[in-house]
């Protein structure tokens, strides 16, 4: 695997969720699973907008440890990433601690192993954010918040309705 990257993904990226099949596309570049864990530190995991899009906001402290799943990627994938995601514009990448508490073959790993993983955060978000319902798992269809909506589905306007004025 040329040049190889760790990401964790809490969101529309994880196995069984919309967007899955970004991850897996060989067109895109390489993506490994490597196993399920959560973030050292607490962090909002919240979803906004009426297209149910979660957002990770880079607010050390609050929330919750979120879970997710940790990716061992290469150069192509993580160039296909960063445009998916708008880095630097809209979320931005940044290294974060990272507690693996299973492998790939969901084997419970005791004591939890860290690893340093690129996460997309959201660092720019309207103050009313910290005022929704802070989650710990993010699955696209939960009575917590409405339903995710694929892109091709929705308007650019959802990522303006995120940033601040």
């Amino acid at each position: 695997m040329s040049g190889s990257h760790i990401i964790f993904s809490y969101g529309t990226l994880k196995q069984g969720e919309r967007n899955e099949y970004v991850m897996k596309d060989p067109n895109n570049g390489t993506a490994t699973f490597v196993g399920r864990g959560c973030t050292a530190k607490k962090y909002p995991l919240v979803v906004a907008s009426q297209y149910g899009i979660p957002f990770l906001l880079l607010l050390e402290g609050q929330g919750s440890q979120v879970l997710g799943e940790v990716y061992e990627v290469d150069d192509s994938m993580l160039a296909f990433l960063d445009a998916f995601e708008s880095h630097p514009d809209f979320y931005r990448r940044e290294v974060a601690t990272v507690l693996m508490t299973q492998d790939k073959n969901g084997e419970k790993l005791d004591p939890p192993q860290t690893k340093e993983c690129w996460i997309y955060f959201l660092p720019k978000y309207k103050p009313e954010m910290l005022e929704l319902q802070f989650l710990e798992n993010y699955t696209s269809e939960s009575k917590d918040h409405v339903p995710y909506d694929e892109r091709y589905k929705r308007k650019e306007e959802a990522r303006v309705t995120a940033l601040p004025d």
